[in-house]
């Protein structure tokens, strides 16, 4: 899924010399309310795959982020594309490790996500918040091509490339500012999780149904 930014983001920042002839992964495919997939298809790739934890448009296959070494093997692809997607996975360090392994030397990862202040958004879940300062120490060990806030709602937008002597960098001291603890943390304690999203679920629903009853009273 992709807003505006996101999708110019994506359209400035690949290129075709990035494209042409090459392998592309997208991960977190599912077409919610747009894709960046027709644009890049129509840079002329090899292949254009996209993945997700569940079938939906634009998912060709379905695969879990942590499983894409074990699926696809390392140095697989030369580009990855994950469009609002990393926010939503609860081990941040291993998705993101995953997505830098299956990437060629030299190959290109694209990637856009939420920073603080965005409101909550439940695909399975929301754990994280990333801020510009993030996305320079989390592709440290890449060359950043590109870093951007995102001008439409709060988010940033990176583009990295692995360089030849890639040698990946130790973020398991990092701490990410997570929607469960309101604070950066360098974990998040699953059972906290479970209860805030069932604190979530509850409002809305009490919401809704206070809406009903506003409703069927004036009439």
């Amino acid at each position: 899924m992709c807003n505006s930014a996101c999708l110019d983001f994506g359209r400035t920042k690949l290129t075709g010399t990035d494209v042409a002839g090459k392998r592309v992964i997208e991960i977190g495919a599912v077409d919610i309310n747009g894709s960046l997939r027709p644009d890049v298809e129509a840079l002329g790739p090899s292949e254009y795959l996209g993945i997700d934890i569940a079938e939906g448009s634009g998912v060709d296959e379905v695969c879990n982020v942590y499983d894409l070494v074990e699926r696809y093997g390392p140095e697989s692809f030369d580009v990855a594309i994950s469009s609002e997607m990393i926010e939503h996975v609860h081990d941040w360090r291993r998705a993101i490790s995953q997505i830098k392994q299956i990437l060629r030397p030299n190959g290109v990862l694209v990637m856009t996500t939420r920073s603080i202040g965005f409101p909550y958004h439940d695909y399975p879940f929301d754990y994280w918040r990333y801020e510009l300062d993030d996305m320079r120490a989390i592709f440290s060990d890449m060359t950043i091509e590109a870093l951007e806030p995102d001008t439409d709602e709060p988010g940033v937008l990176v583009k990295a490339r692995k360089p030849v002597d890639f040698v990946e960098k130790d973020l398991s001291e990092h701490a990410l500012f997570s929607m469960v603890t309101g604070d950066r943390s360098k974990t998040i304690d699953f059972s906290r999780a479970a209860y805030l999203r069932l604190a979530l679920t509850t409002n809305v629903v009490a919401r809704k149904i206070k809406g009903a009853i506003r409703r069927v009273s004036s009439k």
